[in-house]
């Protein structure tokens, strides 16, 4: 692994992560899943942003946020833009402990 954490998104939020010493990345349409792939063998922390996310196929996306190693997130775009709920409170709703 070359980098301590790369981050996968658009170009304004991916200006601010640079400034911060993240390494980044702003796929081109359709490329997500390869740069995701590419990311996941290269560093610790894989950060994506919400609508970079959004276009990786869920099974694809799903298989690295459950990996241990390298961490994977997914962040709320620099708008407030985030996924509708986190993985426990689906978790919670699925066992039909929250709904």
């Amino acid at each position: 692994m070359s980098a301590a954490g790369i981050y996968l998104g658009d170009e304004l939020s991916a200006a601010g992560f640079r400034l911060c010493g993240v390494e980044t990345r702003v796929p081109s349409p359709g490329d997500e899943a390869d740069c995701l792939e590419q990311a996941l063998q290269q560093a610790r922390v894989v950060l994506l942003g919400y609508r970079c996310a959004s276009r990786i196929p869920s099974a694809t996306l799903e298989a690295a946020l459950a990996l241990v190693s390298p961490l994977v997130m997914v962040l709320p775009d620099w708008d407030g833009t985030e996924p509708a709920s986190d993985p426990a409170t689906r978790v919670r709703h699925v066992l039909g402990i929250e709904t």
